[in-house]
């Protein structure tokens, strides 16, 4: 069967790829066009468009972008009808792909949108399209289940399959040897992790740069993003002490004593791997005030959100400052706090599932073969 898969950013380009990985066992003859990253492409996929030409982050920015938005809904309309797929996989990305939904849906062609948008937490009225325009939703968070549940929409619950890709990643160095291979010294780490897209590492790395010299003990290690070249880090990081690496995140995480993380995946993937955090988040000026307005969850972590209670600190906006962040960190690196989040670890994980992308896949060569 032709697949044409939607990702817009790295965490649909990991999810994306492992997904048509277990497609391919299911189906000998998959053949798959997408928009997305390296991930996919080493899958097979013809690439169309690489997610770090659509990742913008922040209503302000979106706006700033709609031209170059615009024309990229207009080229991905004409190039599906081109490659006349027999699915079309959404991942994400709901301001492009939900545009894209309803165009196929009018052409006749199949959509599966895999990882929900996350309508729970703002625009729930975007139910409407998934009902309408969606042929099944294959849901990753236990709670998304019962939210569409209340709209009248059955979606499947296959589990996050980031615990598939954690669980899946066995051949990570010892310490001695990822502190050689990084030419760095045997001190105890501290991982940042700044973001994915430009605008928000420069953001974010700005403030948690300024707590470095508050803790001389400890040596701070940049986690790079993969579509962000080394030199735009070097140009914020310059004159400071901390080291850089990039593709090597998780065997950073799993060395480090603690982590300073975006909001994001991020969060997620950092508590799975059982690494105490604090959860850093500041927009632009006129992107927050637009999110303090519409947006209505209790969190903005992953983490918090499925536990339904405040298990990692969050720091937002104005909160997010050199000095809360000194703060926050000495609690999570010594101390009753520090075993407190590691013991809530565990509730996580096992909320979770595993097996998602295998579940998925399964599912949906079932549905495509029922129609």
């Amino acid at each position: 069967m032709k697949y044409y898969i939607i990702a817009g950013e790295a965490s649909g380009d990991l999810h994306a790829s492992n997904l048509m990985k277990e497609l391919k066992k299911l189906d000998s003859a998959a053949a798959f066009r997408c928009w997305g990253g390296d991930l996919m492409a080493q899958q097979g996929a013809e690439l169309v468009r690489h997610y770090r030409d659509l990742a913008f982050m922040g209503f302000f920015e979106v706006l700033v972008h709609l031209n170059t938005i615009t024309k990229n809904i207009r080229f991905c309309k004409k190039d599906i009808l081109g490659y006349s797929p027999d699915v079309l996989i959404l991942v994400d990305y709901p301001g492009f792909n939900l545009r894209i939904a309803q165009f196929a849906h009018e052409h006749g062609i199949r959509v599966f949108y895999y990882i929900s948008p996350q309508l729970w937490a703002w625009r729930s009225s975007r139910v409407k399209k998934i009902k309408k325009y969606v042929d099944r939703m294959f849901v990753i968070l236990p709670f998304e289940k019962d939210f569409y549940s209340g709209y009248g929409c059955e979606v499947d619950f296959i589990g996050h399959p980031l615990l598939d890709v954690i669980k899946g990643d066995t051949t990570y160095p010892g310490r001695k040897t990822f502190l050689e291979r990084n030419h760095l010294p045997d001190k105890p780490l501290v991982a940042l992790l700044p973001g994915s897209r430009r605008q928000e590492i420069r953001l974010m790395l700005k403030v948690m740069l300024k707590t470095v010299s508050s803790f001389s003990e400890y040596q701070f290690v940049i986690a790079g993003a993969p579509s962000v070249s080394p030199d735009f880090y070097s140009g914020i990081t310059a004159g400071t002490s901390v080291s850089f690496i990039t593709g090597q995140t998780y065997d950073l995480l799993r060395h480090s004593e603690a982590a300073l993380v975006t909001s994001g995946t991020a969060t997620l993937e950092t508590a799975l791997m059982g690494i105490p955090q604090v959860v850093c988040y500041k927009g632009s000026f006129f992107s927050y005030l637009i999110a303090k307005l519409v947006i209505n969850v209790k969190f903005i972590s992953l983490v918090n959100l499925i536990m339904d209670k405040e298990i990692i600190h969050e720091l937002i906006q104005d909160d997010f400052t050199p000095l809360h962040l000194q703060n926050e960190l000495k609690k999570i690196l010594v101390g009753k706090e520090r075993q407190e989040i590691i013991q809530s670890y565990t509730g996580l994980r096992e909320k979770l599932g595993d097996g998602a992308s295998a579940k998925a896949a399964r599912l949906m060569i079932q549905y495509l073969k029922k129609n």
